[in-house]
Order: C-alpha cells, then sequence, then structure tokens
C-alpha cells in the first residue's frame, strides 16, 4: 500500500513501524520541541504532497498533533487505538502491528472547512455517546470504526463536524456496535 501524503510522525521507531507496514514519507518531529527546520519540512510536505499527522495515542502525541494541527489545520489525521499500540507499558506507533497502521491509514480523515453535516450534544446523548456510563466506551468503539481515534466527548463532537462525517456513517457504524 501506497501513502501519496507525507506522514508526520514523532520519531525514528514510528518512521521504521510505517515502512514496515506501508510505502510513505515520513518526518519526524523529535518529540513535542520541534525545531524550526522541523516546521518547514512540514510546510513543504504540505504545499507538495499534503501530510497525515500520526501520533502517538497518548497524552504527548495528541499534545505534538495539536501543535501542528495549529499551524496545518488542513492536514489529514490518522488515529490508532491506544491497544493496538501498547506493549509491555509502553505506547507508541512503534508497537502496532502492521495490520493496525495500514488500517489506521485506510481511516486517515481531513479537516473539511464547511462540512455538510452539523451535529450537536443532543446527537451525542441520543446515540449513547455522552451521559451515560457507557459512553466512554461507545466513543472508542465507534470512533475505531469511522478512524476518529478515542476522545473525550467535546473533541468527539468537535471531530463529527469537522471530519465531515455523515449522519449515515455514524449511524451504520451505531448499529454495527
Amino acid at each position: 500500500m501506497k501513502i501519496k501524503e507525507t506522514i508526520v510522525v514523532e520519531g525514528r521507531d514510528d518512521t521504521a513501524a510505517i515502512k514496515r507496514s506501508v510505502e510513505a514519507l515520513t518526518i519526524e518531529t523529535h518529540g513535542y520541541g520541534i525545531r524550526q527546520e522541523t516546521w518547514d519540512l512540514i510546510a513543504k510536505a504540505s504545499e507538495t504532497t499534503g501530510i497525515i499527522v500520526f501520533t502517538d495515542p497518548d497524552h504527548a502525541g495528541e499534545q505534538i498533533r495539536k501543535r501542528i494541527l495549529e499551524r496545518f489545520p488542513d492536514a489529514g489525521e490518522a488515529f490508532l487505538e491506544r491497544s493496538e499500540a501498547e506493549k509491555d507499558g509502553d505506547i507508541g506507533i512503534e508497537n502496532a502491528s502492521p495490520e493496525s497502521i495500514r488500517k489506521a491509514l485506510e481511516k486517515a480523515r481531513v479537516r473539511e472547512k464547511n462540512a455538510a453535516e452539523s451535529f450537536s450534544q443532543k446527537d451525542m446523548f441520543r446515540w449513547g455517546l455522552t451521559g451515560t456510563s457507557e459512553a466512554a466506551k461507545r466513543r472508542t468503539e465507534l470512533g475505531k470504526s469511522l478512524g476518529l481515534g478515542f476522545a473525550n466527548s467535546k473533541t468527539f463532537l468537535q471531530r463529527l463536524n469537522s471530519f465531515g462525517v455523515s449522519r449515515e456513517e455514524i449511524e451504520k457504524a451505531l448499529r454495527e456496535l
């Protein structure tokens, strides 16, 4: 499987895992302290091939993702489930199987500037994605199915609205849960 966009990852072990899984170019941030030289590379890739942000499913990875998306809001995003990225207490893309990495990249999503659908907290309640003891579990499963990753209810709602997910996609995925 060949990925046309450049994949932005945290480190060299993530790059190695990507290269074992797909054919793609990567840029490594080397953690949270992203150097200007790296920002310039990301900018160049964003303008030419486009980028997919694919960081670890942990707090540090989310913070790095957030920083990159502030500068490149049109970037694609790929998400890996925490359970797929964990090995001996260590969480990272480098721990995921090639199959898990391929699936995450196949489901990569790009934010849409004017997404047609608009979902609300009412929808989240109706679908059992907030306000119940099972809500986090349902968001986890739905996020996995739709390629949105895990998120609290506020962030999940933002992802539903900004990634252009259709009502039909959501309802179909919920029926399959």
